[in-house]
């Protein structure tokens, strides 16, 4: 069974998240503008979403991610890699972006920003170990698998 996602408007312009196709495993998040928004080059800002959530319990994280379109043809990333909503997180949903082009971008009111991911989680217990097993990747890092 899914979960259920509480959501609140704190400004009435926002929209709900939604889900563009059957398959989607993300919903759009849209921006909440008052006027359209010019990122010059390299220019990072908190997009507003006019949004609040409330995930069913501490199983969940809501994970935001750019969208694809918005990054390969534009630039715009977000400018933390992937926002993490934590289970008790109440506050305005809000993206940090950047641009990252040589070009500067405008985004308007109400564009589709920013993807949002429900997923589970497991809070792991941590134990201190003196040695940790073998494997044949062992300590290669960044690049080591030759993929």
């Amino acid at each position: 069974m899914n979960p259920t996602v509480k959501y609140k408007k704190l400004d009435p312009r926002a929209q709900v998240p939604a889900y563009a196709t059957p398959g989607a495993a993300a919903a759009d998040l849209c921006a909440v503008l008052d006027e359209p928004l010019t990122l010059a080059p390299m220019q990072r800002t908190l997009v507003p979403t006019g949004l609040a959530i409330e995930l069913p319990d501490a199983s969940c994280v809501a994970l935001v991610y750019a969208r694809s379109g918005l990054s390969i043809k534009h630039g715009l990333c977000m400018a933390n890699g992937v926002g993490v909503i934590d289970s008790d997180y109440r506050g305005e949903l809000r993206v940090p972006m950047v641009n990252l082009s040589d070009t500067a971008y405008t985004i308007q009111p109400g564009e589709r920003v920013a993807q949002l991911c429900i997923a589970p989680v497991w809070q792991a217990g941590f134990a201190a170990a003196e040695e940790l097993s073998d494997t044949d990747r062992g300590t290669g890092g960044f690049g080591s698998t030759g993929k």
